[in-house]
């Protein structure tokens, strides 16, 4: 490998820094003055392009990628297979093999949509998977190749939001400050997670340094469970919408990918082996539009 295994990470790359979780890993990283950053995206990195990452990582060294990219048009994956692939499958790969090859080891951010949400008990790391969607089998994929590289973390999360990109806090925001009613299905369970806490969780990970790092699987989101239909409900309420919510069922609502009805992630393992405190979906939605708002 050519490092040593107790060496703290110094130098970072984020993929993907213009995306949710990109730009809050950006935002905090004035916090954290003993980490040199280089944020890239598809304009500075293509990084399902297997020359350019290995030039681009032999030039830089970075210690640790942070892989934020994907490929989330859920339902637009189901026409455009080859491309979510090629971004979510083909890319992690690259990103690990070319970080091994230098020493330096890889954060993989992955989904919820790796299984199929038929079990109605919260989904542990050891849980089989069975995605039924084009996003998901991509995701799935991506998985199995970096954490074959042996320097791979997976951490896989769900219903992100944040301030910043394109996702449902805003989307509901707009649309109720526009429509007097908004129909939203309540017969899929999750937790929904700001990806602000996600990077804090992931920058106290990276801060404990190699002998703190394992190539493993790691679940993480916000605490408590919700329906899409209570998430849209407390949006409304906190962003004071003049806009009725209505329940339907998601048969009422056609989606050209299978969403998975259950999506409770089972945080024990991150907890535990990082002894991370994560916050309830509330607290961190609360705080998230504060941000918006002000």
């Amino acid at each position: 490998m050519g490092r040593n295994s107790d060496q703290p990470f110094r130098k970072i790359l984020v993929t993907g820094a213009n995306g949710q979780l990109g730009s809050e890993l950006q935002l905090l990283a004035v916090n954290y003055k003993n980490f040199e950053f280089c944020f890239t995206d598809i304009e500075t990195l293509n990084i399902s392009n297997s020359e350019a990452v290995n030039s681009y990582l032999h030039q830089y060294q970075p210690d640790i990628i942070v892989n934020c990219a994907a490929y989330t048009a859920v339902d637009k994956a189901e026409e455009e297979r080859e491309k979510v692939t090629l971004i979510n499958a083909t890319a992690p790969a690259i990103l690990a093999d070319s970080a091994k090859s230098i020493g330096a080891m890889l954060i993989h951010i992955s989904t919820d949509y790796v299984f199929d949400g038929k079990s109605w008990i919260p989904y542990s790391e050891n849980h089989k998977t069975s995605p039924n969607s084009a996003y998901g089998k991509s995701k799935l994929n991506g998985e199995i190749k970096a954490l074959e590289s042996g320097v791979c973390m997976v951490i896989r999360t769900s219903w992100l939001y944040s301030s910043f990109g394109n996702n449902f806090l805003k989307t509901i925001l707009k649309k109720g400050k526009e429509q007097k009613e908004l129909n939203v299905v309540f017969d899929q369970v999750g937790c929904p997670t700001w990806a602000n806490d996600l990077a804090r969780a992931i920058l106290s990970i990276i801060e404990m340094g190699k002998n703190g790092f394992k190539p493993e699987i790691f679940h993480y989101s916000n605490e408590g469970v919700c329906s899409w239909y209570d998430f849209a409900k407390e949006i409304a309420l906190m962003g004071d919408l003049n806009c009725k919510i209505n329940a339907i069922l998601s048969s009422q609502y056609k989606m050209a990918a299978s969403r998975p009805p259950y999506s409770v992630l089972d945080k024990t393992k991150i907890k535990l082996t990082y002894g991370i405190e994560i916050p309830h979906w509330r607290e961190s939605l609360a705080k998230c539009m504060k941000s918006i708002i002000s």
